[in-house]
């Protein structure tokens, strides 16, 4: 029988990535395998930097991160996964491309990147 979490407590950890993330956290592309977490990234393919704060408050356990500013292409490959940092680079959350709305994930340099969706998801099991 699967175990359920009462849909404040997913919202309650939902908000904690807002407080994490504080004022002007990063959002990395990146290409290749994904590592463990918070480990050796990959190359860096692009660089947003995210909103003030981070998202409004979580509901039904779902956060819906504000859209960061849209930024250009550092290097070439294929997106597959992200990293969300502090400004100051500390680790936060590591994701699949999949979970991220993207314009495109074939990234160039120079090439104008942009976020079109993005929500986080508690799991209630």
């Amino acid at each position: 029988m699967p175990t359920h979490t009462i849909t404040a407590l997913r919202n309650a950890q939902m908000d904690a990535y807002t407080t994490e993330m504080g004022s002007a956290g990063l959002l990395d592309i990146y290409d290749g395998a994904q590592p463990s977490a918070g480990g050796a990234a990959t190359t860096l393919l692009a660089q947003f930097t995210c909103g003030s704060p981070f998202a409004p408050a979580a509901s039904g356990g779902v956060l819906s991160p504000t859209l960061p500013a849209n930024t250009t292409g550092l290097a070439a490959g294929t997106a597959t996964w992200y990293r969300m940092t502090t400004s100051a680079g500390a680790w936060v959350r590591d994701g699949v491309i999949a979970d991220l709305g993207l314009n495109t994930t074939t990234i160039s340099v120079g090439l104008p990147m942009s976020v079109t969706s993005w929500t986080i998801t508690a799991a209630n099991a």
